[in-house]
């Protein structure tokens, strides 16, 4: 693709030569023919003596860079809408292959590719030009959306709704039951999980993901949200309208996390809490308690030395203690103070 036509498609303006531009690359790995960006002032000078053979930059960066450059206001989103015109998604290939297992009840659209070993049970209704790949399991009465992408070993368990244009991720699980037991004295007892998992347009989860079915009402992934690899959604959640969660977050049942939030790896979330639109959480936070108010939160504790650490842990023990005794400093003090203005 010529780099002008590039341009117009992202919306941006050439600056320099009109340069054939045939993939992405990282500066570090890019070539003559390769498309790389610079979205941080910090990035410039590795980016000037990177071999690529054109960037995406903003436009006060573009006469530092001294290479062909598309310059406009946002060189990561542009970066990403190149990667996709550069390397397009394989073309669909209607079909069902020999070996998958398609109830005679299912409804499956002409236009779908239906992988190798892949079974689709009974009432269970797949999209116009879906790929389902290798081993998916698509359970009776589960419905798959237009256009979605369903990769190697996925399991989209009976009754959940996965809408257009979504992508799983290999092994990634959908409607698996919530973790409900109920105590009789001396023994568990199994809750039902008769809810769904409900996934909205647009959704992309990742690999091993889980993401449980409800135990009465549904659990549920609003339109556009991204779930990185390694995430355990319990039952009756709700993640809101394209929140970010990054790997190895887990977020306890019956919480619900507003539009537009962004998540940290390894964040843990409590159960039956509300968290609103537009709040950050710091990697490694672990939120216990409602969040009204949009902004960034973060809950870690800073890595230190392990001796170091140890002792401030033993320091933190006696925290209760301390505060008393300020407490009773506090008191003498104030009373020293009033026995020096009556003296006065």
């Amino acid at each position: 693709m010529r780099l002008s036509e590039l341009a117009t498609l992202l919306g941006g303006e050439l600056v320099g030569a009109d340069v054939e531009i045939g993939r992405v690359a990282s500066l570090a790995q890019a070539g003559a023919d390769s498309l790389s960006f610079v979205a941080q002032k910090r990035f410039i000078a590795a980016a000037s003596q990177s071999a690529a053979g054109a960037l995406l930059a903003r436009p006060e960066a573009v006469p530092q860079l001294g290479k062909p450059c598309i310059a406009l206001a946002d060189p990561y989103l542009a970066y990403a809408r190149a990667a996709r015109l550069l390397h397009p998604a394989p073309v669909t290939v209607p079909g069902i292959h020999a070996s998958a297992i398609v109830s005679a009840d299912a409804q499956v659209a002409a236009s779908a590719q239906i992988g190798p070993g892949v079974v689709i049970e009974a009432g269970a209704v797949i999209g116009e030009r879906c790929v389902l790949q290798a081993h998916v399991f698509v359970g009776s009465h589960a419905q798959i959306g237009d256009e979605t992408l369903i990769h190697p070993h996925v399991t989209v368990a009976a009754g959940c709704r996965v809408g257009a244009r979504v992508i799983l991720h290999p092994g990634a699980v959908i409607g698996s039951d919530g973790f409900g037991n109920a105590w009789a004295g001396d023994h568990w007892e199994k809750i039902p999980q008769i809810g769904r998992v409900i996934i909205e347009d647009d959704v992309e989860i990742g690999a091993n993901t889980t993401i449980d079915r409800g135990a009465l009402d549904d659990t549920v992934i609003r339109r556009g949200a991204r779930l990185d690899n390694l995430i355990q959604v319990a039952h009756n959640v709700v993640i809101g309208e394209h929140t970010a969660i990054a790997a190895c977050v887990g977020i306890a049942g019956s919480t619900t996390i507003g539009a537009r939030c962004q998540l940290g790896g390894a964040a843990m979330i409590s159960g039956h809490l509300e968290i609103c639109d537009g709040v950050t959480i710091l990697g490694g936070t672990l939120v216990a308690k409602t969040i009204r108010q949009p902004g960034a939160y973060s809950g870690s504790y800073p890595m230190q030395g392990h001796g170091e650490w140890l002792k401030n842990a033993a320091q933190l023990r006696h925290l209760d203690e301390l505060a008393d005794r300020v407490k009773q400093l506090e008191k003498r003090l104030a009373a020293l103070s009033a026995a020096a203005e009556e003296a006065e």
